[in-house]
C-alpha cells in the first residue's frame, strides 16, 4: 500500500511534475497527450528545462563529431534568423547570397576547376549531401549507358565497409548494389587495390572517406584515383570518385596542405562535408559541391515557381532553417584560414598528446594517433582479461565522460575499440582530467571492479 498525505493526491506517472510555486493547482500536465488548456510559458519552460538537465555534459561528450559550442555573436545571429526559411530565396535574398558565398569559398578551398562557377548547395547535414552526390553519380552513369544503348538496371557503388550509415541508406533508397571492401588486419578503411577489384561496367562510382568515423583515419584518395586511372587505361572504364569529407574536408585544407584529396584530382567528381562537424557550426548544416556544372545532371535540378519567383532547387529537403547557413558564413568571416588552422591545429595537438599518454597506460594499444582527424581509437591489448572496452566506457560514464566502445565490422569483428573525438572546447586541461579518471578506472577494473568511491561518494553524518 502507498501512503500519501491526506491533502495531496498520489503521484500520477502519466503527468509531468511541476514546482507548486509555478502551478498552484492539483492538476498535473499530461506527459503523452496535449493538455486541455494552455500552460504558462514559465511553467512550460521550467518543466522542459528540468528534464533536459538529465542530458550529458556536452563538453565531456567525446563520442560526437557534432559542434557543441559557438561564440555568442554567432548564437545571436542564429537567433535573428530562426524564422528564415532557406528555400525562400526570393523572400530572403541576402540569406541566399550568403549561401552562395559559402559555396564559392568552399569551391576555392577544395580547388574546384572553374572559379566563379561553383556548383553546389547547403543541406541539412552531410548525410543529405552524400545522398545527392550518390544520386548524381547514378544519374550520370545511367545517361552514359543509355546513350551507348546499354542496360541501366544493375548499378553498383564501391566503398569501404567503414562508411557512415548514410551510404547504406542511399543504396537502399535508390536501388544501388553496395560493394563493400572489408577491413583486413591493421587496415581499417578502403584501399586502392580493394576498390578497383570490385569495380566493373556497372559501377557508378567509388566513395573515398576523408576521415573514417571508426578511427579518424584518412582514406588514400589520391591512390584510389591513380588506381582508377590505371583501370581506365587498361579497360576503358571511367569511374568517378566521390569524396565523403564529412569531417576531413574541413580539416585537411588547413592542416594538411600537401595532401591530394580534392578537386585538384581530376577523377574527383563531388565532395560532401558537414558544416556542423569541423565546420564549427551548430547542427544541422552540410555542403555538397560538384567540380563543375557538367558533374551535376540537369535533370536533377527542379525549377520551382514559389513565392513570386522561379528558382532552382536540388536538395532533398525543401523548407529548412537558414540560421545555420548564416552561422557558417559567420565562421568563414570571423575565423578565416588562419583561425580554422589554429582551432583544428590545437585540437590535433590535444588528440596526439592524449593518445600518446593513453598508450603509456599498460592495458591499451593505439589503433590511430589523432594525427589526421583529431580523432583516435584505442583498444585493450589481447592479453588483458577480466574486463572489456565496454567496462572501461561504462566506468568513465560514471564520471560524466562519454567515450564510446564499439565492435569493428568484417573482417575485424574480433576488435573492440574505444574512440575519442577532440573538438573545439576540449582543452589540454580537460584531457588531463580525462587521463586522471582513466587511470583511476583502470586501477579499479584491474582490482576486480567494484564501486568507484569518487564516482559514487558515501555520506558521513
Amino acid at each position: 500500500m502507498t501512503l500519501t498525505h491526506p491533502s495531496r493526491p498520489a503521484r500520477n506517472k502519466g503527468t509531468l511534475a511541476v514546482d507548486p510555486m509555478l502551478l498552484l493547482t492539483q492538476e498535473g500536465i499530461p506527459r503523452h497527450s496535449l493538455p486541455l488548456v494552455e500552460t504558462g510559458p514559465e511553467v512550460a519552460y521550467q518543466v522542459i528545462h528540468d528534464e533536459l538537465m538529465l542530458d550529458g555534459n556536452a563538453r565531456m561528450n567525446l563520442a560526437t563529431f557534432v559542434t557543441t559550442w559557438m561564440e555568442p555573436h554567432a548564437e545571436r545571429l542564429m537567433a535573428e534568423c530562426l524564422d528564415k526559411n532557406m528555400i525562400d530565396k526570393d523572400e530572403y535574398p541576402q540569406t541566399a547570397e550568403l549561401e552562395s558565398r559559402c559555396v564559392e569559398i568552399l569551391s576555392r578551398l577544395w580547388h574546384a576547376t572553374e572559379e566563379g562557377r561553383a556548383t553546389g548547395c547547403s543541406t541539412t547535414g552531410s548525410s543529405e549531401a552524400a545522398m545527392l552526390g550518390g544520386l548524381a553519380l547514378k544519374r550520370r552513369w545511367q545517361q552514359r549507358r543509355a546513350a551507348a544503348g546499354l542496360p541501366t538496371d544493375k548499378p553498383n557503388i564501391v566503398m569501404g565497409i567503414n562508411v557512415q550509415i548514410c551510404w547504406e541508406k542511399f543504396a537502399n533508397y535508390w536501388d544501388v548494389e553496395m560493394r563493400l571492401v572489408p577491413m583486413d588486419g591493421d587496415r581499417y578503411h578502403l584501399s586502392a587495390d580493394g576498390a578497383v577489384a570490385l569495380c566493373d561496367e556497372n559501377t557508378i562510382g567509388v566513395i573515398a572517406v576523408l576521415g573514417s568515423t571508426f578511427d579518424g583515419s584518412y582514406e588514400p584518395v589520391a591512390e584510389i584515383c591513380a588506381a582508377l586511372d590505371d583501370l581506365q587505361s587498361r579497360t576503358g572504364l571511367d569511374i568517378p570518385v566521390h569524396v565523403d569529407g564529412a569531417s576531413g574536408a574541413f580539416v585537411a585544407p588547413f592542416l594538411d596542405p600537401d595532401l591530394s584529396w580534392d578537386f585538384a584530382l581530376p577523377r574527383v567528381a563531388s565532395i560532401n562535408a558537414s558544416g556542423h562537424k569541423y565546420g564549427l557550426v551548430y547542427p544541422g548544416v552540410g555542403w555538397i559541391l560538384w567540380r563543375d556544372a557538367t558533374a551535376l545532371p540537369e535533370d536533377l535540378i527542379f525549377w520551382v515557381n514559389y513565392l513570386g519567383d522561379t528558382m532552382p532547387t536540388f536538395a532533398l529537403n525543401f523548407s529548412r532553417p537558414g540560421a545555420q547557413v548564416v552561422a557558417q558564413y559567420y565562421n568563414f568571416l570571423r575565423l578565416g584560414f588562419d583561425g580554422y588552422s589554429k582551432i583544428h591545429g590545437y585540437a590535433r595537438e590535444v588528440a596526439t598528446r592524449l593518445s600518446a599518454e593513453i598508450a603509456e597506460i599498460g592495458p591499451f594499444q593505439l589503433l590511430t594517433k589523432g594525427d589526421e582527424l583529431p580523432v583516435f581509437a584505442f583498444a585493450l591489448k589481447p592479453e588483458v582479461s577480466g574486463y572489456t572496452a565496454f567496462d572501461v566506457s561504462d566506468a568513465l560514464r560514471q564520471r560524466g565522460w562519454q567515450v564510446p566502445a564499439y565492435t569493428f565490422p568484417a573482417n575485424r569483428e574480433d576488435l573492440t575499440a574505444l574512440r575519442v573525438v577532440v573538438r573545439r572546447g576540449f582543452s589540454h586541461d580537460l584531457s588531463e582530467l580525462l587521463m586522471n579518471d582513466l587511470r583511476r578506472v583502470v586501477e579499479r577494473l584491474e582490482r576486480g571492479g567494484g564501486a568507484d568511491p569518487d564516482a559514487a561518494p558515501g555520506f558521513h553524518h
